[in-house]
This record gives C-alpha cells, sequence and structure tokens, in this order.
C-alpha cells in the first residue's frame, strides 16, 4: 500500500494512509488473538477460519451482533477509549454461549467522523482483550470514515461473532423442569444496557465524573459506568466440561429481568427470583434515587447486579456454584423453576 494516497479524497475528509497506520498499529494486537482455526492474516478481504469439528455429530453455527450503544458518550467524555471494546464483544459472545456454543471468532466495525489511529489503537485494544477473556479470535473489522455524517470526535462501534456446538448439545430450555435451581452470575455494573435512561437521570453532560463518590464506595462516576461489561465465555465453559447439565441461560441484558428471564424458559413454567438473594450493586441504588425511578421500572431496564441467569438441576446447584467460584465468578442462588405462565416472577 506504499503507492495508495489520494490528496483528493484527503481533502473531502477521509485520509486513507490514516487507514494504514492505524491497522499497522492494531495488527500486533489482533494477531495476540489468534487461536487454532484462523487462516490468512490482518489484511485479506474476507477473515477466514477453519474450525475444528472432530467429535461433532452435527455442528451448529450459532452468530450473534450488538455494539456498545450510548456507553460510548462516557468514553468520550472521560476521554477514555480502551475498554468499551469489551462492552462490544461481550454484548455478542454472552449471547452465543447462551445457546451452549463456543465463540469462534469475532470481527468489528468502527465508524468515525475522523480517523485518529491511536484512539482506533485503544478501541481496538479493548476488542482484543475481549477475544481474549472468551477464548476467539479476531479475524477481521472495518474502520469507516464518515465526514460530514459523524464529528470528528464522535465514533461508533459494533460487532459480530461466530460460535459452534453440536446439535444434541443445544441449550435451548426443553430440559427446563419444575424445582430447576437458578443460579445468577454476578454483573460488575451497568454492563451496556440502559444507558440512556441513566445518562439521562445522572445529567453525565454536566456531572463531575472523576472525583470519588461515598454512594459508589470511593469510585468515580465516569469510572462506575465505564466498567466493562463481564464476559462469561469461560465460566459456562467450565461447567458444561465439568459435567453439569445446564437446562437454561438468560444473558441479562436490555429489558433486564422482565424481558429476557422469560426468553429462557418453556410454556407453563415460571423463573421465581428471590431479590434478596443477592446484593444490588450501589449504581443501582443511585440511578433508581436521582431519577426516582419505580423498581419495576429497574428491573425492566438494568441488569441490577446479575448479568447471567443459569437454570440447572437442583441436586446439581452446590456443583455449579463450586465450579463457578472456581471460574472467578462470584455467584448467588437466586430462586428456582416453578409452574406458571407469567415467566418471570420478582419476589
Amino acid at each position: 500500500m506504499k503507492n495508495s494516497h489520494s490528496e483528493s479524497y484527503a481533502a473531502a475528509g477521509v485520509d486513507v494512509t490514516a487507514g494504514y497506520e492505524a491497522v499497522k498499529r492494531i495488527k500486533p494486537m489482533v494477531e495476540s488473538t489468534y487461536i487454532p482455526g484462523v487462516m490468512g492474516t490482518l489484511g485479506g478481504f474476507g477473515g477466514m477460519f477453519a474450525p475444528d469439528m472432530a467429535g461433532m455429530k452435527k455442528p451448529v453455527l450459532v452468530s450473534g451482533t450488538d455494539g456498545v450503544g450510548t456507553k460510548l458518550r462516557l468514553a468520550q467524555l472521560m476521554d477514555k477509549h480502551d475498554t468499551i471494546g469489551i462492552d462490544c464483544v461481550a454484548m455478542c459472545v454472552n449471547d452465543i454461549i447462551c445457546g451452549g456454543a463456543a465463540p469462534l471468532f469475532f470481527l468489528d466495525y468502527i465508524a468515525c467522523g475522523k480517523n485518529d489511529p491511536v484512539r482506533i489503537a485503544e478501541i481496538v485494544s479493548g476488542i482484543t482483550e475481549g477475544c481474549r477473556q472468551s477464548e476467539c479470535a479476531l479475524v477481521g473489522g472495518e474502520t469507516a470514515e464518515h465526514p460530514g455524517l459523524m464529528a470528528d470526535d464522535d465514533y461508533d462501534v459494533a460487532g459480530f461473532s461466530v460460535g459452534i456446538v453440536d446439535e444434541e448439545k443445544i441449550i435451548d430450555g426443553k430440559k427446563l423442569a419444575e424445582g430447576d435451581a437458578l443460579i445468577g452470575l454476578a454483573s460488575t455494573g451497568v454492563h451496556s444496557n440502559g444507558f440512556s435512561l441513566a445518562r439521562k437521570v445522572l445529567d453525565v453532560e454536566h456531572a463531575d465524573l472523576k472525583s470519588p463518590m461515598a454512594e459508589l464506595g470511593g469510585k468515580s462516576l465516569g469510572e462506575t459506568l465505564l466498567t466493562p461489561t463481564r464476559i462469561y465465555v469461560k465460566a459456562i465453559k467450565a461447567l458444561l466440561k465439568d459435567g453439569v447439565d445446564i437446562h437454561a441461560i438468560s444473558h441479562i441484558t436490555g429489558g433486564g429481568f422482565y424481558e429476557n428471564v422469560p426468553r429462557m424458559m418453556t410454556e407453563g413454567l415460571t423463573a421465581r427470583i428471590e431479590l434478596n438473594s443477592f446484593p444490588r450493586l450501589p449504581i443501582f441504588d443511585l440511578i433508581q434515587k436521582r431519577g426516582n425511578i419505580p423498581e419495576r421500572d429497574m428491573y425492566n431496564t438494568f441488569n441490577m447486579g446479575i448479568g447471567m441467569i443459569l437454570a440447572v438441576p437442583a441436586h446439581q446447584a452446590a456443583q455449579a456454584l463450586e465450579v463457578l467460584k472456581a471460574a472467578g465468578e462470584t455467584v448467588h442462588q437466586i430462586g428456582s423453576v416453578v409452574k406458571g405462565d407469567d415467566g418471570v416472577a420478582l419476589v
């Protein structure tokens, strides 16, 4: 690409040489995510991956796509761009693992007003960290300058991931039964959902984002809100490897408990969740207080401290808790599956 440049395109707001500089900066980070199956190198027209399907009777590909959402505004206000890539990966791979599929690879898309190679590298550093945490490879991506459509300092990040699972091992709720135990995996904070509401009630555009706050245990508001989404892939894989029969999984994302928990239930069964079985994180108390938000709306918007919920046979609950703790998760037994048609009941 030594001879690739266009003064006319640069004058219109798109500097292709800045794109080449960004690729040069991110290449070592991208290659650090490579796992067996990656083919080719960064810079090709398509990311190639050869999955190992040995031992699988009927491999099924599972895909997920998502973005970071308006949490990006916090990154811009804090001028901290090296963690939101983790959120982007997490929102995709946490969905994929709900079906029992192990993520294989990830691709990112970054749209920006002006290509700043240093900032792009910071963003991608978070994406590569998310890929390493989820044991998948970053096999490609795209950075696009949008002069006239976006301000110079503005950008958006989205991604796409593909995983694989043997059809007979898909987790789809068909094994759910009355009496199953519900295991909650703790979240790290707001994760990457509900930020339009959080930003509004906390008035982040004018708030002090960097000073320690007693209500947040001495952390600043900006630091708390930017805490990356927890990636649960390794923990779920550890459970499956240990022989825990996971009947259903729900990723608690946008829509909170009321929207996401029923998605893992089957007809005639309801998840009965005991709210006093897990601690609420201080950030949610602050959001509710500042916005005078009804309790139900909080649980219909945020994860409230639980980022993922698993349903397992009651006799395997202790085993599941032990394995998850060994995998580094903070976990709580938060309820059980009961008869009913509500999908979820918070008590």
